[in-house]
């Protein structure tokens, strides 16, 4: 850690700028790691959401490395593939035009809604599943080309 306890004796330092609190920077005469791991101190969005190497030669979206982090969010994007053939069908909405309720997704997952709606609210922000609102329920479907978009950016020679 940057500060220390001054009862113990220990000097208070401070951290340097634009350096974040028990996060070690980057070292001279040790190579570069591959990946970058480390949060943005930066509050802006797109700086937020990206997470690179230092050569740039790599970026990926944060977002979307954690939406397919969890197993139960490509059960959902497994399942809004083909909704007629994974979920009955819906008094509201149309299954493949409009999307599945959130509810008959959080049933079939045996997760609460809540927890239902964070894995959904992950998917959506990393742009692979969209919401429509239709009276007081939202629909969810696949973004197929924003999925397509992201297997070519996983794909590629790291």
């Amino acid at each position: 850690m940057w500060s220390s306890d001054t009862a113990a004796g220990r000097s208070r330092t401070a951290a340097p700028p634009g350096h974040q609190l028990g996060v070690p920077g980057p070292r001279p005469g040790l190579p570069c790691p591959a990946v970058v791991l480390t949060r943005p101190t930066s509050r802006h969005p797109s700086v937020d959401r990206k997470l690179a190497n230092c050569h740039n030669d790599l970026v990926l979206d944060v977002d979307l490395v954690k939406a397919l982090a969890s197993d139960k969010r490509l059960l959902i994007l497994d399942w809004l593939k083909d909704p007629e053939a994974h979920f009955p069908p819906q008094r509201d909405g149309d299954l493949v035009r409009d999307g599945v309720c959130s509810l008959l997704i959080a049933e079939k997952l045996g997760v609460s809604q809540p927890t239902c709606g964070e894995h959904l609210k992950v998917l959506s922000r990393a742009g692979l599943i969209t919401g429509t609102k239709i009276r007081q329920w939202v629909f969810y479907r696949r973004v197929d080309d924003r999925i397509a978009t992201a297997k070519e950016q996983l794909s590629g020679d790291w």
